[in-house]
């Protein structure tokens, strides 16, 4: 999908689902990770994740325009347009929108390093090393040791 296919798209979609025109900018960002879209009220313009729309299905496309344009047109009515406004949830509920972005699997798997406690036995997954000099044992204020590290 390039930029004029989005434009087109998210301009049909408020118009079908909204029943209001989207008059302004629709653009993809090569930068967004984890979020599919965003809406800057400064300018009025929404962003969209281009691995996530290159990745996912026409539907889930829909969904996360939807929620985006649901931001914005509750901005443009002046009523609440953040994520914890009654509002925004109503309406996002109303439009079929997606409320969480859809979860991408990174390029590299995340590594899980596992510390055991010396007295008790008990293990703690972690994706971060630990100061096991500072840290101890939640249950018994154990000694921690690096049982794995990363491949």
């Amino acid at each position: 999908m390039n930029a004029k296919e989005l434009q087109d798209l998210v301009e049909r979609v408020s118009a079908q689902d909204f029943g209001r025109p989207f008059t302004d900018q629709a653009v993809f960002n090569g930068r967004l990770r984890t979020t599919g879209g965003r809406f800057f009220p400064g300018d009025m313009h929404l962003e969209f994740n281009t691995r996530m729309f290159a990745v996912v299905d026409h539907a889930t496309q829909v969904g996360i325009i939807r929620h985006e344009l649901t931001h914005y047109h509750l901005y443009r009515a002046h009523r609440g347009y953040k994520h914890r406004d009654r509002d925004f949830r109503r309406l996002l509920q109303q439009v079929d929108g997606l409320r969480y972005a859809p979860a991408l699997t990174s390029g590299r798997p995340q590594s899980t390093l596992l510390y055991r406690c010396t007295r008790c036995g008990a293990e703690y997954p972690r994706r971060r090393h630990i100061n096991t000099k500072r840290y101890v044992c939640s249950r018994c204020h154990g000694r921690l040791v690096l049982v794995n590290k990363p491949g």
